[in-house]
């Protein structure tokens, strides 16, 4: 019988820590624009607290429901993810800005379906996995691994439609892991990924904005004006900063020359203003969140524990890789925040309430 012991609280510390970094790291990013769109240099800050307050509440839920109970709405969870993805390609219900559909507006804030599509996937995955593996099921390829790989199918290609390729692939990355963990056989795993990557090469390379981002990944400075202008901006942000940086507030690549400065790139206005020791404590805290996320894994009580917690944690560490290496040149621009420090008010509440999941699962012990 499960013990339920004090859950591990150096996790919410890195989670509540990287939010607290976030807050400081969105005003001094956003003011500038903030105050010349809005008239309002702490419009974003303002945003982004209201949305930290629902999230933080919605980890407290989650940490005193026993995640077990989550195996009995993962179905519904995932049929609901189906729904509002497929609801936001719908015109005058999805809100769309700079040619993508990916947000629903509610009332004076809009909400991403495909954040609440990540959290829903990893618990309905967790859950149908236990399912065929009390079966028996689980290492055959017709009744076992083809039904979930078909619902993952759907799911992926309903978020590539926004168009939004980097969270449909880091969804898709974190169920693939969830399958690996599992057992699944990888030859099954290895076939679809070579099956895929026709598909992946024509949606990439016959996309034009995909196909500059990835030359422009190669060489920006090509058209250092145009495709190559953000990463070169985000080069001089982290160049400026040296060691130490040049201090809170006095970064100057956020004022109107790195586009998506206090979302996408904010790690590199953290490298401007904190150096390479701000940058290397963020990555630290990562790093810590991670592994003990993954511990908490290998010591739940259950595979379905054992399944949330991993995914949770594959899902906010990989994103987190992306999003560093987006910012120093290594990956291709992609349109992922850096999770619980982006501005952006559905990701913030989503994370947190893995957290409170990842928390929950934590307390529990053989």
């Amino acid at each position: 019988m499960p013990k339920k012991l004090e859950p591990d609280w150096r996790i919410l510390f890195c989670a509540v820590a990287l939010v607290l970094v976030g807050m400081v790291m969105i005003f001094s990013a956003s003011g500038t624009v903030a105050g010349t769109r809005y008239g309002d240099p702490a419009y974003f800050l303002k945003r982004q607290m209201i949305w930290a307050l629902i999230g933080f509440a919605g980890m407290a839920v989650a940490m005193r429901i026993n995640y077990r109970k989550l195996a009995d709405l993962a179905p519904y969870l995932y049929l609901l993810s189906l729904i509002l993805l497929f609801m936001v390609l719908i015109p005058g219900i999805g809100k769309e800005v700079s040619g993508a559909r990916r947000w629903i507006a509610v009332g004076g804030f809009t909400f991403q379906p495909s954040e609440f599509a990540k959290l829903a996937l990893i618990i309905a995955f967790s859950h149908f996995l236990v399912k065929k593996e009390s079966a028996g099921r689980l290492k055959d390829f017709v009744t076992g691994y083809m039904p979930n790989a078909i619902a993952l199918g759907i799911c992926f290609v309903l978020i590539l439609l926004q168009p939004d390729m980097g969270t449909s692939l880091i969804a898709s990355l974190v169920v693939f892991t969830l399958f690996f963990v599992s057992g699944i056989r990888f030859r099954y795993i290895l076939g679809t990924f070579l099956m895929l990557l026709p598909f992946l090469y024509i949606a990439v390379l016959n996309v034009d904005y995909r196909r500059r981002r990835i030359l422009s990944f190669l060489d920006p400075w090509a058209d250092p004006s145009d495709t190559g202008f953000q990463i070169i901006q985000s080069y001089v942000a982290l160049g400026n900063g040296h060691i130490f940086g040049a201090g809170l507030g006095q970064g100057k690549q956020k004022n109107f020359f790195l586009p998506d400065a206090h979302t996408d790139f904010i790690f590199s206005i953290i490298g401007e203003e904190f150096g390479f020791l701000g940058c290397a404590l963020i990555v630290l805290l990562f790093i810590i969140f991670v592994y003990l996320g993954f511990r908490a894994a290998m010591k739940a009580p259950d595979p379905f524990g054992m399944y949330l917690a991993t995914g949770i944690t594959a899902s906010i560490g990989m994103q987190a890789v992306v999003n560093f290496g987006v910012a120093t040149g290594l990956l291709p621009t992609k349109g992922l925040p850096l999770p619980f420090i982006s501005l952006g008010g559905s990701a913030l509440v989503m994370w947190l309430i893995s957290v409170g999941i990842l928390l929950n699962v934590s307390q529990y012990k053989t």
